[in-house]
């Protein structure tokens, strides 16, 4: 039986425009639909940035269509059947649907056709090639692809060597969308493909390579799967640079980061609920302590806990407790990046300043007294 599923309602459905493009190009006679990343990850719950539509529109009509809606046309990757259509609500990339003719591991020539599963066959992976009515929402899934959304499943459309062999580059994104979407270890079988092609990355250029390796350490926690291509050796042939004492130290930098943001959130919400900024700042030290097990800080810490520490007398000025907590994130930040560049000196020195800037304020809300100890 196949399974009924409906793309949620979201908020860049109702940008400005786009129903108008929408209805210009078809969208009601099924003539175009949302594909790609806004379908994939409205059905996750994530925000959407960036609205892709394929069509079976030719693309010179998809020109005429957008401008006589009244809205700019830009032939942005014409020859290959992708016109970007400028809304009030911001750009939408609309391209006629595709087969590949050739390829070459670096670039694909196309032809276009009017087959809907075709053109999905030929992207990468199967859940990012899931599209959607723009009228009704209802999602068409020819590869499973929605199964393997839920199962947080990495999978490749057909035969991962042959996908592969396409375009070198998805041995790199098949590692990314995995760290960004995945769950447990990655699909065997695309793990093995990456593993066996590894050397197909020499064909790509090293600003290709760059830009994914940009992406991939920007998901939330790249570590576990740069361990992966470390292990399988997938890095190897163009970046034997990495190694595993480099990603320890990012495995280290990474949860320390992530500690101290969360520290600083929390201190934020704080004050939100009407809690103390001054409480939320001795909370944010002891997080920054446990994530770089700085002794430092551990001594800053037995000392500022030996005071008293006073409950905001901010009041319920929002201006008064802005400036407070803009303040003292700076002087956090500084001790942070002091620390991060491993200069114990300078981090001494951005911490005494917090800690005599601290007395100043704890002063001025009265409860502190002393002086800083060296």
């Amino acid at each position: 039986m196949t399974e009924t599923v409906t793309l949620p309602e979201a908020a860049w459905r109702e940008r400005a425009g786009l129903d108008v493009l929408m209805a210009a190009l078809g969208g009601d006679r099924g003539l175009t639909r949302f594909v790609g990343g806004s379908v994939r990850d409205t059905l996750l719950g994530l925000p959407v940035s960036d609205i892709d539509c394929a069509t079976v529109l030719a693309p010179q009509d998809v020109v005429d269509r957008v401008k006589g809606a009244g809205l700019k046309a830009v032939p942005t990757g014409i020859a290959h059947g992708t016109i970007t259509a400028v809304t009030p609500g911001g750009p939408v990339e609309v391209t006629t649907l595709r087969r590949d003719v050739s390829t070459d591991g670096r670039r694909a020539t196309v032809a276009f056709t009017d087959d809907w599963r075709e053109d999905a066959a030929r992207r990468d992976f199967t859940i990012n090639a899931l599209s959607a009515d723009p009228v009704s929402g209802a999602i068409h899934d020819y590869f499973d692809g929605l199964a393997d959304l839920r199962t947080g499943t990495v999978r490749f459309i057909g035969d991962p060597l042959v996908r592969i062999a396409e375009d070198h580059l998805r041995i790199l994104r098949f590692f990314r969308f995995h760290a960004r979407f995945g769950q447990g270890t990655p699909d065997a079988a695309g793990l093995a493909a990456c593993a066996a092609r590894a050397n197909d990355l020499m064909a790509l250029s090293r600003e290709r390579i760059a830009d994914e390796l940009i992406k991939l350490l920007a998901v939330a926690d790249p570590v576990p799967a740069l361990a992966t291509m470390l292990a399988h050796g997938i890095w190897k042939p163009v970046l034997p640079e990495i190694e595993a004492a480099g990603l320890a130290a990012l495995r280290r930098s990474s949860r320390q980061e992530a500690e101290i943001l969360l520290a600083h959130d929390r201190m934020i919400a704080a004050v939100d609920i009407g809690g103390s900024a001054v409480d939320a700042d001795f909370g944010l030290h002891l997080a920054i302590a446990a994530a770089t097990n700085n002794h430092f800080y551990s001594d800053v810490l037995t000392y500022l806990g030996k005071r008293t520490i006073p409950r905001s007398r901010l009041g319920e000025s929002a201006e008064a407790t802005t400036g407070y907590l803009r303040k003292v994130i700076v002087e956090h930040a500084r001790i942070i990046e002091a620390i991060e560049r491993q200069d114990p000196d300078g981090a001494r020195l951005a911490m005494r300043h917090h800690l005599t800037e601290s007395q100043r304020r704890y002063r001025a809300l009265g409860g502190l007294t002393g002086d800083a100890e060296s």
